[in-house]
C-alpha cells in the first residue's frame, strides 16, 4: 500500500471502513462465483478495440453426393477446442461458397453429445456463424472453446431437470444441432456477446456467471441469464 493511501485510511475512519467493506465483497464475490468464471482472468481498465467492420460470408451451398468439390478458392477454416473432451479440430469446412462433406463430418463428431456420444448433422449456416463471429472479432485465425455443443432431447432433459439455474431451454436449439455455446480465449464475455448480436444471424445468449455466449442460426433473438433467471 503507498503511503498517501495509508496515511488517507489512517485518518479517516469512514474511507478506512468502506475501502475494507469492499474488499471483503470482492473476497466473497470471488468464493460463490462458479470456478469457470473464477479462473476467467479480468483485465480491468483496458481498451477495447472497435469491432471490425468486415464483409460476412452469404450461405454456401450443400453438395450433392457424387458432385464434385472445388480444389481452388478461398478456404474458410475453424479451428475449435472441446473443453468437456479435451478434443481440438483445425479444419477447413467450407471452400468459395461450397461446403465440404468430410469436414462436416469431423464438426458433427467433434461437436457430439459428450454425454451420449450421440451425434447429429449440424446446420452449416453455424459454422459461418462461427466464421463471421471471428472475422469481426479481428482473430478470424483464433481458437474457439466449445462448451456444448449438440444436445439429445434426453441430455437436454436431464440438464433442465437438475434446476432452474442451467438455464436451460425445454425446446433447445442444442437439440436441433443449430447451437453452440462457446468462449474465445482472451477476448471478454460481454464484448463476445456484442459480437455476436452485431451480426444479427440467429439467437444470442449471455451468461456472465459461466462465462459462456450461446449463438444460433435460429430465429434473431437475445436474452440474459444469471443466477436469478433469463431476461
Amino acid at each position: 500500500m503507498n503511503l498517501p493511501l495509508y496515511t488517507a485510511l489512517s485518518n479517516n475512519r469512514r474511507l478506512r471502513n468502506l475501502v475494507f467493506a469492499s474488499l471483503a465483497f470482492a473476497g466473497l464475490l470471488c468464493l460463490t462465483l462458479p470456478a469457470a468464471a473464477r479462473n476467467t482472468r479480468i483485465h480491468l481498465h483496458t481498451h477495447m478495440e472497435p469491432l471490425k467492420s468486415v464483409p460476412l460470408l452469404e450461405p454456401g451451398i450443400v453438395p450433392e453426393e457424387g458432385d464434385s468439390l472445388p480444389t481452388t478458392g478461398r478456404k474458410y477454416k475453424l479451428k475449435l477446442y472441446h473443453l468437456h473432451t479435451g478434443e481440438s479440430l483445425d479444419v477447413v469446412y467450407r471452400i468459395g461458397d461450397v461446403y465440404i462433406p468430410e469436414a462436416m463430418d469431423k464438426l458433427n463428431h467433434f461437436l457430439r453429445d459428450h454425454r451420449t456420444e450421440d451425434q447429429s448433422h449440424y446446420d452449416p449456416h453455424e459454422f459461418d456463424l462461427l466464421h463471421n463471429l471471428m472475422a469481426r472479432l479481428g482473430r478470424p485465425q483464433g481458437m474457439i472453446d466449445v462448451v456444448c455443443g449438440y444436445r439429445t432431447p434426453e441430455s437436454n432433459e436431464y440438464l433442465r431437470n437438475l434446476g432452474p439455474e442451467t438455464g436451460v431451454a425445454k425446446h433447445s436449439q442444442h437439440i436441433e444441432a443449430k447451437a453452440i455455446d462457446i468462449r474465445v480465449p482472451g477476448i471478454r464475455t460481454r464484448r463476445l456477446r456484442d459480437a455476436a448480436l452485431s451480426l444479427q444471424a440467429g439467437g444470442v445468449g449471455y451468461y456472465p456467471l459461466s462465462q459462456f455466449v450461446h449463438v444460433d442460426v435460429g430465429p434473431v433473438r437475445h436474452w440474459t441469464f444469471d443466477r436469478h433467471g433469463e431476461y
